[in-house]
């Protein structure tokens, strides 16, 4: 098994922040196989970047990104600039 990492960049407007905070806590609750867990973190002076981290363990990693990512990268472009990447665990 791999594990590998999504990362989820928003650089926001500061835009509807209700209904981003809404949209962040739907996606939380997803389900989905493989998926280890799912945390954000904001910027620590810019209140209105975050950043979604999904932690997956499978047997091949998603190089475009998970079904989920894709969805909530789409979604989150509605407020402002996204940047998504894909990280796979270093073997020691």
């Amino acid at each position: 098994m791999v594990k590998w990492l999504e990362v989820i960049k928003l650089r926001s407007a500061g835009k509807n922040p209700g209904l981003l905070e809404e949209l962040l806590r739907s996606m939380s609750q997803v389900k989905q196989n493989g998926l280890v867990e799912m945390q954000t973190y904001r910027h620590a002076a810019l209140e209105t970047d975050l950043s979604v981290h999904l932690l997956w363990e499978s047997e091949f990693p998603e190089m475009n990104g998970s079904a989920p990512g894709l969805r909530l990268a789409q979604a989150l472009k509605e407020f402002g600039l996204t940047d998504h990447t894909i990280w796979v665990k270093e073997k020691k």
